[in-house]
């Protein structure tokens, strides 16, 4: 068996809130603050919003997050599931319109056995793959190697978005 190992992972993890309070929640932070461009937030919807990943596995790494602080998918509204699943979606016709890459792994870490560094507010990841964006980097030189800084990701995807998008954002 072969094994996937991302050692520059642990620091998010750890720095990551696990609280299970409003207040505390790195997610409901991004949401209720007054500086979408800060706090890298992309989308603004009524039950979901995007936003960059802070610690990308690759250029481009999205999150859709629900408004509404929770932490079991099984609690989820069919309007909360259906719009994270529209901007989902949304969110890979941009990277595709900014990025062009090969494919994407989109997905959620349901649970701290499963993977989630933020366990209580439920979060689906878009990463853009290309073929050949993992090396040696990560593992022998303990570095992920990204070639935009994040500044330059948000004004690129922004660039994409549709007007109507754009006049919910505070920037």
């Amino acid at each position: 068996m072969e094994r996937l190992w991302a050692p520059w992972r642990m620091g998010y993890i750890e720095r990551a809130v696990k609280s299970g309070t409003r207040d505390e929640c790195v997610f409901c932070q991004k949401f209720n603050g007054n500086e979408d461009r800060r706090n890298l937030v992309l989308i603004r919807g009524r039950r979901a919003f995007v936003v960059l990943n802070a610690f990308p596995y690759n250029t481009g790494h999205l999150m859709v997050a629900t408004v509404r602080h929770v932490g079991d998918i099984m609690r989820l509204r069919d309007e909360e599931l259906a719009e994270m699943m529209n901007l989902t979606r949304l969110s890979v016709e941009l990277l595709n319109k900014a990025y062009r890459p090969s494919g994407y792994n989109v997905g959620m870490n349901l649970g701290k056995a499963a993977g989630a560094g933020i366990e209580d507010h439920i979060h689906m990841h878009v990463v853009p793959r290309w073929v050949g964006d993992t090396n040696f980097m990560p593992v022998i030189g303990d570095t992920k190697i990204l070639p935009e800084l994040l500044s330059g990701t948000y004004d690129r995807l922004l660039g994409s978005l549709p007007e109507h998008f754009r006049r919910n954002l505070r920037l």
